[in-house]
């Protein structure tokens, strides 16, 4: 893909000169995590037999020349039989289950079987690794706190502190000289709470808590209707985007 992986915008090495400069702004990573959440969702719920990706994580979301995001990779993908889903919870037989420590299902690792639900719990931790630009696998993390938790302790009073300082500093200082800067401000956290608490959502522990993918992605487009009322009272769309990038919306 022309711009590479995900990881590489979100943690660019010090020698990659192509990404080092660059920050994705807020519509960019909204619009990313909507696209694979959509990803998912489809091949959850509208393939012959739904189909679990197993390995979902920023260096697997590949991004296109205007920056929509494709999920990659499907080695470890397991396909689930329809007649026996509703009963199990979609889960599959197979053997051998295998993933990216940080994003891989906590009940994996104690026998699961591969699951839709396994992949939601990946999709929580790749939307708290988008948004906070914290990996799970970060030093800071330890047995007693995880990026999970680092996220569900934050809401909602402190979210604008854990979300990643690079984006937070450029999309306040655009609110700073809008004139409306106060409700422009109040929208732009409504839309990182709702943003965290669907990542939160999606990673609990318990498999039977996790949200379903059909409606994390339906709640990840009503964070964006935030930034399309934000874009409505600053009076411009230019802050909160590059040349060239929308949200978008499919409302």
């Amino acid at each position: 893909m022309v711009n590479g992986n995900l990881e590489r915008w979100l943690h660019p090495n010090i020698d990659d000169e192509q990404h080092q400069s660059k920050n994705l702004n807020l519509i960019q990573r909204l619009n990313i995590a909507i696209d694979v959440a959509s990803a998912l969702n489809y091949l959850h719920t509208f393939c012959e037999k739904p189909i679990v990706h197993c390995d979902l994580k920023p260096s697997n979301v590949l991004l296109d020349d205007v920056m929509n995001a494709h999920v990659g990779d499907f080695v470890l993908v397991s396909f689930i039989s329809k007649l026996t889903s509703s009963c199990s919870q979609n889960s599959t037989n197979s053997s051998g289950i295998r993933g990216t420590i940080g994003y891989v299902a906590p009940d994996y690792g104690m026998g699961g079987e591969a699951s839709t639900s396994g992949d939601v719990y990946s999709y929580g931790i790749l939307l708290l690794e988008i948004f906070t630009g914290k990996r799970p696998t970060d030093e800071m993390f330890n047995e007693s706190l995880d990026l999970h938790q680092f996220a569900k302790m934050a809401l909602p009073e402190r979210v604008m502190e854990i979300i990643d300082q690079s984006l937070v500093s450029v999309e306040v200082e655009s609110l700073n000289e809008s004139n409306n800067h106060i409700i422009a401000k109040n929208r732009l956290e409504m839309c990182l709470i709702s943003t965290i608490r669907v990542g939160v959502a999606c990673s609990m522990i318990s498999t039977r808590d996790r949200m379903e993918i059909g409606d994390a992605m339906v709640e990840m487009q009503v964070s964006g209707i935030y930034i399309l009322e934000l874009e409505s009272v600053i009076g411009i769309i230019e802050a909160y985007m590059v040349k060239g990038t929308s949200y978008r919306s499919n409302y």
